[in-house]
């Protein structure tokens, strides 16, 4: 393929070369059912790798088992069908938990990747797909990359891609105007396409660049909105694909910055001090059958294209329709035609935004949950390696271990209840001589309660302890503050799991309804919500605690020492979830330096370089009336706009009625403020509209 300059005949600097041309590639649509396209050899499972899975795997095992021989054993020999309940719940519970801390000692045995000496020649299209989000903030990120790109050398071979497909009239102009100034700006070529079709949302937005331009490239990095890496990461992973053809991706791990609220500095902090180990097994385990988060991460695209074109599924959302959590099965779908899915824990220069509050989190939950329960769907399709199907099940007992959890704790209150109303029967047969005492070892069940705090803490506790020993500390404020950062971590945490586990538990009751997700546009920036908000979200929680509160203290208030955390978190879920979406607190707590990053104490070049970027893509106040009334940025501005297919009449309403009020109008401030949404949208995708209305008087 002739390598197209920057410089060439595609400069996208010129206002006729909006996209450069077609350069087509074939993605076919994968069956489920039918055998993979064929792909490179199998390779053969290092030992490391195979030693890492026994640690992983064959721990958990014999964490579950002991976990629920002792519950058996607490239970004594008489054990009643709610114990029955309660042991089974328990050991997926204890199984859970014995996992990730087995996981995280597999990455003992991980060993780091190397980066070739060579380069390599590969062409990079950097993509970011973009719906309704901030342009400047997200354009910004771009604008930074693509200088630290032409730093590392890779001018000539990495271009970006702005993928919209937003549809809101309102940022459209913003939109395409920023992506016109980070053209004029960026050192590397710097394409803009908006689609009017929006099928597949992020996986088809993705699709089609690759069925229409993706022979034009042979490694494709994708981003979110609110995401990036470093010049010097994207050179890694493309010298080291290009130096494994076997090779079809490389995840990095995204580390989490520009929290501002309390709740995203918390999340922040726990990604950052705990996160690399936790990856760092996982990646162990996974060896060359990793998984795809959907951003941060390098492709082959000619692989990608073979492998990964992805259906609707049969029957109606929330199971059926698109695939929502489409990076778990694209990764699934190289790794079953044998290309290698890499996570490459080493690279740390790799970033993105956090949810700023417990309700946006659980907003973008929500429909993470459908697309996880949606590979229930998937799990079992013809080709999928064991491990494939372990990261499936993973991500699904991700969101069920909540009614799992509750459905535990719902059960031991049973229990409780039924012990202290009930009187015990002691000789349940007429001729039995010897009665049957009531057992239950409350020691044992001390320690099983010990067991499961220690699985969930020591993690937690060796990874600060490997903070404190090394310079993170002092990127993250000083040993003192980084305990007292983890202690303050904890408690939150502890505080917010309870809710989370109630709010997930609805989510999954949803779904099994038959209510579908939609498709809403993310939320970055965080603010506090009001009192009515945050009472309408979570009074039902506060009312299971405190009738819980009431209903354990009259029956046995011992127990309330035990289930304190979980009441607590509940009662409290009101300030819990305002308060920790306070940006003033947030800003607080850097202050006295809690919950502080290094990455907060040394900001990355790329994500400083994002900031100064951002001010010079900010454009004008009113962006729609700038297209009236400068010529210039109208004509860049019809440069970028799709084209619009031939339309039926009763498709085309909101033109006629949009073009009916302008030619009424007096002005065109007047012509804009007569148009709906909908009429404006049509005025801006319509380059003849666009003209008879600049043609209005000011």
């Amino acid at each position: 393929m002739d390598r197209l300059s920057h410089r060439g005949r595609t400069d996208p600097r010129d206002l006729r070369t909006a996209l450069p041309p077609d350069s087509p590639r074939h993605m076919p649509v994968q069956d489920f059912r039918a055998a993979p396209p064929p792909g490179p050899q199998e390779v053969t499972t290092a030992p490391e790798v195979r030693a890492a899975r026994l640690i992983a795997f064959g721990g958990a095992a014999l964490i579950a088992v002991l976990g629920a021989w002792q519950m058996w054993s607490a239970f004594g020999a008489n054990i009643q069908p709610m114990q029955y309940v309660l042991l089974a719940l328990f050991a997926v519970t204890f199984a859970w938990i014995g996992f990730s801390f087995c996981s995280m000692l597999a990455g003992l045995t991980g060993r780091q990747h190397e980066t070739p000496a060579e380069d390599g020649d590969a062409r990079i299209a950097i993509v970011m797909p973009v719906y309704h989000e901030d342009p400047t903030e997200s354009l910004g990120l771009l604008a930074a990359l693509a200088q630290e790109v032409a730093a590392e050398g890779m001018a000539d071979r990495a271009e970006i891609f702005v993928l919209s497909d937003s549809r809101d009239p309102d940022l459209l102009a913003a939109e395409a105007m920023a992506a016109e100034r980070l053209r004029a700006l960026s050192p590397i070529p710097v394409w803009y396409r908006r689609r009017t079709d929006n099928t597949g949302r992020k996986a088809g937005n993705i699709a089609d660049f690759i069925r229409r331009w993706g022979g034009r490239y042979e490694q494709m990095l994708v981003l979110d909105a609110d995401s990036v890496v470093s010049g010097d990461v994207v050179r890694q992973m493309s010298a080291r694909m290009s130096a494994d053809p076997a090779l079809g991706l490389i995840q990095t791990i995204p580390m989490l910055v520009h929290g501002q609220t309390i709740f995203a500095r918390i999340i922040q902090f726990a990604g950052r001090i705990y996160g690399p180990a936790i990856a760092r097994g996982v990646a162990a385990w996974s060896g060359d059958n990793g998984n795809f988060w959907g951003h941060n991460a390098l492709i082959r695209i000619s692989a990608f294209a073979e492998c990964c074109g992805l259906p609707e599924l049969p029957g109606k959302a929330p199971w059926g329709g698109t695939i929502l959590s489409h990076d778990f099965v694209e990764a699934a779908l190289l790794r079953r035609a044998g290309w290698k899915v890499r996570l490459d824990w080493d690279l740390r220069a790799s970033y993105e935004g956090s949810p700023p509050t417990l309700l946006d989190m659980a907003v973008r939950e929500r429909r993470w949950a459908q697309g996880n329960l949606q590979h229930l769907r998937l799990i079992g399709a013809r080709g999928f390696t064991a491990i494939t199907r372990v990261h499936f099940l993973i991500g699904v007992l991700g969101f069920l271990m909540s009614p799992i959890w509750l459905a535990l704790i719902l059960s031991g209150l049973i229990l409780t209840a039924n012990v202290i109303l009930s009187s015990p029967e002691y000789f349940p047969s007429t001729y039995q001589l010897f009665p049957d005492w009531p057992t239950f070892d409350a020691r044992r069940m001390i320690w099983l309660l010990a067991a499961s705090a220690a699985l969930l803490l020591v993690p937690k506790f060796i990874a600060i302890g490997r903070a404190w020993r090394r310079p993170l500390a002092e990127g993250a404020g000083g040993r003192p503050h980084i305990l007292l950062s983890a202690i303050f971590e904890i408690v939150m945490s502890a505080l917010i799991a309870p809710v989370q586990m109630l709010i997930q538990t609805r989510q999954i009751a949803e779904i099994l309804l038959g209510r579908n997700s939609g498709w809403e546009s993310q939320v970055r920036k965080g603010s506090m919500p009001p009192w009515r908000v945050v009472i309408r979200r979570h009074w039902m929680h506060v009312a299971a605690g405190v009738a819980t509160t009431v209903a354990i203290f009259y029956l046995s208030p011992a127990q309330l020492i035990w289930l304190s955390p979980i009441l607590a978190g509940l009662i409290l879920a009101p300030l819990t979830s305002r308060w920790s979406a306070s940006p003033v607190l947030g800003r607080w707590a850097r202050a006295a330096g809690l919950l502080v990053t290094p990455e907060e104490r040394g900001i990355p070049p790329v994500m400083a370089e994002s900031v100064n970027q951002a001010r010079q893509l900010r454009g004008p106040s009113n962006p729609t009336l700038r297209l009236a009334r400068d010529a210039e940025a109208r004509a860049a501005y019809v440069a970028m706009l799709p084209p619009l297919p031939d339309r039926p009449v009763q498709d085309r309403l909101a033109d006629i009625s949009a073009e009916a009020k302008i030619a009424a109008a007096h002005s065109q401030s007047q012509a804009l403020g007569f148009l709906n949404p909908e009429e404006r949208g049509a005025l801006l995708n319509s380059p003849t509209l666009l003209e008879r209305w600049s043609r209005l008087p000011e």
